[in-house]
């Protein structure tokens, strides 16, 4: 089994903010981050399968498949938007980067078992200090 892991960044905009809460609640818990006005990253996101190496080509997926994939499930429906107002795969979800990892799992799982190789990982880097990876189930 190999693995292989592509890169891609995005910039996002999102509010983390319980509707159930007192606003003193959400700024207890989430503090800058349930700001009203919003807040952005910078997020790399990398995505990394595996398989088995294809003896003719020599590669587990073809890494410009995986990225025209990434791009259209994925960044161009979340760069430079607000994750809580307008990506589809968000809507009535919470916008924190855990949850944004299993919803990218979920759009882009099946697509990369249609070019043979099985999604491994999903990682979500926020900010330098902090990043969420997610294997799935």
């Amino acid at each position: 089994m190999i693995y292989i892991t592509r890169r891609e960044r995005f910039n996002a905009a999102h509010m983390l903010w319980n509707y159930n809460w007192s606003k003193k609640k959400n700024i207890e818990v989430f503090g800058k981050c349930a700001n009203k006005n919003w807040h952005g990253h910078n997020f790399e996101l990398f995505v990394t399968v595996k398989g088995q190496i294809n003896t003719n080509t020599g590669f587990v997926i073809n890494l410009k498949d995986l990225a025209k994939i990434i791009k259209k499930k994925v960044i161009d429906k979340i760069d430079h938007k607000n994750l809580n107002l307008d990506v589809d795969f968000m809507k009535d979800k919470m916008a924190s980067t855990e949850v944004l990892a299993i919803a990218i799992w979920k759009e882009l799982e099946e697509n990369i078992m249609q070019l043979g190789a099985t999604l491994y990982c999903i990682k979500v880097q926020e900010t330098e200090n902090n990043f969420v990876e997610y294997f799935g189930k």
